[in-house]
């Protein structure tokens, strides 16, 4: 009898347990939002009156998507899974109320009482597991997409920032620009500096002018650019090292001195157009 009314009652009931939870909560939600959690509430009644007559513990395996639904929804609108579960005591409370008011009203037994009740908490339990569950793994998913989305910024960021730029026969400008890390750096000597000798470059000028900062680890990288570039027979010179930056050069212990280094890249070019 009791899956019946509930069954046929279902959209009273969802807004009488809506109403309760948000009393109980002191929350205010506007009607668009309200509407969506009828609709929830709708569901979970109609899927409560199938769990009952499933019996044993059993649950309906749509209540299950339900669930995994609520979950994906709230990671979806980077919810915050604590508060989405802080209200699962309030939303207990609500339904047991509102069940036990029914059987109040309909003579139940204490046995199907108890079992009634049983059953709401039953499936609220595995509503919190299956939506916590749900909502880590549609997390993980979110984030590993803007991980790779991240990544895929950061490469052409990488292409952008570490061009080749041939400007005359066999001389060549690599302008530095923002902040050189060790991982550009990494890619210019895994993606870029492959690419030099076919371009038959015999000068490359290395112009630090559009540089923001300069360390140590960073240091070690250009001198190995330097040391590989002159095994394969291409001359380095760097240009464009400014005055503060000189002076992170120097109190960072970075040794320019065995390079060839110009004021900027036109003076460069000058001294390398009768060398090349």
């Amino acid at each position: 009898m009791e899956a019946k009314y509930l069954t046929d009652n279902s959209e009273t009931l969802a807004k009488k347990i809506v109403g309760d939870i948000l009393r109980r909560l002191g929350v205010y939600f506007p009607e668009a939002e309200k509407k969506y959690y009828y609709d929830v509430y709708i569901e979970f009644i109609e899927l409560l009156a199938e769990a009952i007559t499933l019996g044993e513990d059993r649950v309906p395996q749509r209540f299950i998507e339900m669930s995994k639904e609520n979950g994906e929804r709230q990671a979806a609108l980077k919810g915050n899974i604590s508060g989405m579960i802080g209200r699962y005591p309030s939303i207990r409370l609500g339904f047991i109320e509102q069940m036990t008011k029914i059987a109040i009203e309909h003579k139940l037994s204490v046995e199907d009482t108890v079992t009634l009740n049983k059953t709401v908490s039953h499936m609220l339990d595995i509503s919190v597991t299956e939506t916590i569950l749900a909502f880590e793994r549609e997390k993980d998913t979110l984030l590993d997409k803007r991980e790779r989305e991240i990544n895929k910024q950061q490469k052409a960021i990488n292409e952008l920032s570490a061009p080749i730029v041939p400007i005359q026969d066999g001389i060549a400008i690599l302008p530095l620009i923002g902040e050189v890390d060790s991982y550009r750096v990494e890619y210019f000597l895994n993606k870029v500096l492959p690419d030099i000798p076919r371009l038959n470059i015999k000068c490359l000028i290395i112009d630090f002018s559009g540089i923001v900062t300069i360390d140590t680890n960073v240091a070690s990288h250009l001198f190995r650019v330097h040391d590989i570039l002159r095994l394969l027979g291409i001359h380095v010179v760097f240009t464009g090292i400014r005055p503060d930056l000189a002076t992170q050069v120097i109190n960072g212990g970075i040794d320019f001195s065995m390079i060839e280094t110009y004021a900027n890249v036109m003076k460069a070019i000058e001294n390398m157009k009768n060398r090349f």
